[in-house]
């Protein structure tokens, strides 16, 4: 299993960030490769997601779940098909970390772990000649990149302003 792990700080409280941790339709904000969010259910634990994913000339829908909420401090996820893949997010207190003018501060972790080799090349319609091993090795170390970046969008839509925002990777893909 492969996991990534991202924390960074943001000038507001848990109860203010967690909000935007929650609302899984404002996440197409936060990544170009994210077309478009359908949910299933009331936004708590079990509901689920239809997350429409494009890169390049690949589609694909990632059908996932809300496993638990502990508002405002976790939220966790897991993929329901196609891919062995979990993760979550975390906020916690971080006042201290607030710079001069800002009132507090929390530290928001993002992180998901996924075996990239447990996916179903049905799933996914690829041209001929074309992998599923190949996609894999030319997506696989686009992710870190794409984390930092959904981070840095994320921070910046609670903020209501972009800034260079300081990732910490705790953990990243070999």
């Amino acid at each position: 299993m492969d996991r990534i792990v991202l924390s960074t700080v943001v000038y507001r409280s848990p109860e203010e960030v967690f909000p935007y941790l929650e609302s899984f339709s404002r996440y197409p904000r936060y990544s170009e490769h994210l077309e478009s969010v359908d949910q299933r259910g009331d936004g708590g634990a079990g509901t689920e997601y239809d997350l429409r994913l494009s890169w390049r000339k690949f589609g694909y829908t990632a059908h996932s779940e809300v496993t638990e909420i502990a508002e405002p401090e976790t939220l966790s996820w897991r993929l329901m098909e196609d891919v062995d893949a979990r993760g979550e997010w975390r906020v916690e207190p971080a006042p201290e970390a607030a710079p001069e003018g800002e009132e507090t501060a929390s530290r928001v972790y993002f992180e998901a772990i996924y075996d990239p080799h447990s996916a179903d090349g049905d799933a996914i319609s690829l041209p001929t000649f074309i992998s599923l091993d190949w996609l894999v090795s030319k997506i696989q170390p686009r992710l870190l990149g794409e984390a930092k970046e959904v981070v840095a969008r994320l921070v910046a839509d609670i903020e209501g302003e972009r800034r260079e925002v300081d990732l910490a990777v705790h953990e990243s893909p070999q």
